[in-house]
């Protein structure tokens, strides 16, 4: 009896521990790594939560003119912060300028970033420090 119970409390652990792995994804599973692109916008706004950060920009089309909401998913806060990002610096209104790749599904208004750029040239990276980085 006392086996059958280490055994299950066991698994159970096991299986809580593991939990955080199976539920990761891999930024290649929800972005196409191949179609880099660079858009300007206005942030909207920035999340900072596990665990992945989120920068929402409004960007105007250039062929209609109509402003339109891409959103950029981005490092874990603390890779971002560790890369040069400080939470309270770009603010809604601040105009960036944003270098990713485009979400797998070619019709949204999405991807990953990979270097985010202020209008004083500022920059901040999704991989380390960014050439220009210190720059202001």
């Amino acid at each position: 009896m006392k086996r059958s119970i280490v055994a299950t409390l066991l698994i159970v652990v096991l299986a809580a521990a593991a939990a955080p792995v199976w539920a990761h994804h891999s930024f290649a599973a929800s972005y196409d790594m191949s179609s880099s692109f660079t858009v300007q916008g206005t942030i909207v706004e920035v999340r900072l939560t596990n665990p992945h950060s989120w920068f929402f920009l409004d960007v105007k089309d250039p062929a209609t003119g109509k402003v339109e909401r891409w959103s950029f998913e981005a490092g874990t806060p603390s890779s971002m912060m560790r890369n040069g990002f400080k939470p309270t610096e770009i603010k809604a209104g601040t105009v960036v300028t944003i270098k990713g790749v485009h979400a797998r599904d070619a019709s949204a208004k999405s991807g990953m970033l990979q270097q985010l750029t202020t209008a004083d040239g500022k920059v901040y990276g999704l991989f380390g420090p960014q050439e220009g980085a210190g720059a202001r």
